[in-house]
């Protein structure tokens, strides 16, 4: 019997409810493990040494460290980690700058629900 491999996923968002809700939607697929979840980018980058996921779902805006910060932190010191990031809107400088600090690809909350599990299969791939 071949077993697949589950991907390790860190959820980062400072929205409990919206951080439950992807946590729910990803657990519901055999090949995801959800981690942990932090809900400000200070806490995710002190997070991932222990958690090692392959992916971080990060959000863009949150207070004490946003994900711009907090994925150009990340990925200076666990470059292997892929960073997806998350957008209320899905345009404008903040997207910008998250795509330069390292993240992969970003989506908007809205269309999270629907491309998010994609996304992390195409970028584990």
């Amino acid at each position: 019997m071949v077993t697949a491999r589950r991907i390790k996923v860190l959820l980062v968002d400072d929205h409990l409810m919206f951080r439950q809700g992807l946590r729910s939607l990803l657990q519901s697929y055999p090949d995801i493990d959800v981690v942990d979840e932090a809900s400000d980018g200070a806490e995710a980058v002190s997070k991932v040494s222990e958690a090692q996921p392959a992916v971080v779902v990060m959000d863009i805006s949150m207070p004490k460290m946003d994900g711009v910060a907090a994925t150009r932190l990340l990925k200076s010191q666990h470059a292997q980690v892929t960073v997806l990031g998350l957008s209320v809107t899905g345009q404008g400088y903040q997207v910008e700058a998250m795509l330069k600090a390292g993240a992969v690809k970003v989506l908007t909350k809205e269309k999270a629900v629907d491309e998010l599990y994609d996304s992390i299969k195409q970028v584990t791939a």
